[in-house]
């Protein structure tokens, strides 16, 4: 490990914390990362701390020597909503008691836009919850909300990609939202660790693609579709239609499923663009990545992949 003070990472082993690994390698920054199952694989830069957001012996250790925390760690899906609240609510009290116990003040935590409606589902509920936890948790604090995420790596939108290449993308009824590509993001959370604080402390952000008043979601359809090279047909479904597709993944995927009756109850909302009044200060970040290069780029690692 450099002799440089580490910065700390729950969820290093997801989606998104396996891009924030990936730029903190290329920026030289050493890592502190918790995982339930350390990689075989090693990282130039990166210890590894076996534990989860359970285990306040693991996160005594992940937070002890660390400058920051950014805290990614959550849990999206689940056929047991009730876990939300176990895994978002009581693991952030977790991190946050950890980093008390170790002296460590700054907080990164990354929420979602589904914490602006909580009453639309139980992920969206447990994010806010999380929030007010980290708000009044006398950490010098910031909190990002992404929108959709997406990737090399990401499984979530690969099913609208895997739709698009049959020439077939269902659709939310009528809304916009926005998006961000994970590199993107990754960059934004390191750069909050030392960001001015005048300009970031204890403030909720709302990043996005840069793209003003987010996608509508036909032109995110008709841009996945240009991605994989197939012009798409992509009708809104009705909410009633969505809740018998979920039913439907559930008997066929268990709890594999991607379509749960909770995600039906935010993906079915209107409006998930980001606010301009919640945007990060250009002085500090702005998106290098458009929607239309980042999915493009991710469809060609999905296909050198063999995912699509």
């Amino acid at each position: 490990m450099s002799e440089a003070t580490p910065i700390a990472i729950t969820g290093g082993t997801g989606f998104v914390g396996q891009a924030v690994l990936d730029a903190a390698g290329h920026a030289s920054l050493p890592v502190l990362a918790l995982a339930r199952k350390v990689p075989s694989d090693p990282r130039n830069g990166v210890d590894w701390i076996q534990g989860d957001l359970g285990d306040a012996a693991a996160l005594d250790r992940l937070t002890g020597d660390a400058k920051a925390i950014i805290h990614i760690a959550g849990l999206t899906n689940t056929p047991d909503p009730a876990k939300f609240a176990d895994v978002n609510v009581e693991g952030t009290r977790r991190v946050i008691e950890a980093a008390r116990n170790a002296g460590a003040k700054r907080l990164v935590f990354v929420s979602s836009l589904s914490a602006r409606e909580p009453g639309l589902s139980l992920y969206g509920a447990s994010k806010a919850d999380a929030e007010k936890l980290v708000e009044d948790s006398g950490l010098d604090w910031t909190i990002i909300r992404p929108p959709g995420v997406y990737g090399p790596r990401d499984t979530d939108y690969l099913e609208m990609f895997r739709t698009a290449k049959m020439g077939f993308v269902p659709l939310p009824p009528r809304g916009a939202s926005s998006i961000i590509h994970v590199d993107d993001l990754a960059n934004l959370l390191l750069t909050l660790v030392d960001a001015q604080p005048a300009l970031v402390r204890r403030r909720i952000f709302e990043p996005d693609d840069g793209r003003v008043g987010g996608w509508a979601h036909k032109e995110l359809a008709a841009a996945i579709g240009d991605a994989v090279g197939r012009r798409v047909f992509a009708p809104h479904l009705p909410r009633p239609v969505m809740d018998i597709a979920a039913w439907l993944d559930r008997m066929a995927r268990g709890n594999k499923a991607k379509l749960t009756a909770d995600r039906v109850g935010y993906m079915a909302h209107p409006n998930w663009v980001a606010r301009s009044d919640r945007a990060v200060p250009g002085a500090v970040w702005t998106p290098e990545i458009s929607g239309e290069t980042g999915l493009k780029h991710t469809a060609e690692w999905y296909r050198q992949h063999g995912w699509l």
